[in-house]
């Protein structure tokens, strides 16, 4: 039984000191905030793509706006 505890012990150590190294350090941010680094290379055609698709898809909402099939909205 006093294995069964240090091994438990053991496992939830490594798996909270496996979540320290989240998240990206000061001295990368500004290699991250680069344009080509962004997940949408070009954000106006992106949001144009999807104002479309949403309103072929006659859906209301989805990406944070309304409106129906007819895409005045």
């Amino acid at each position: 039984m006093k294995t069964v505890h240090g091994l438990s012990l053991l496992v939830l150590t490594l798996a909270l000191s496996a979540c320290a190294q989240i998240g990206a350090k000061p001295w990368q941010r500004g290699t991250l905030a680069r344009a080509d680094m962004q997940l949408d290379a070009d954000p106006i055609q992106t949001k144009l793509d999807e104002h479309i698709y949403f309103s072929k898809e006659a859906s209301s909402g989805g990406r944070g706006f309304g409106g129906g099939g007819c895409g005045c909205n």
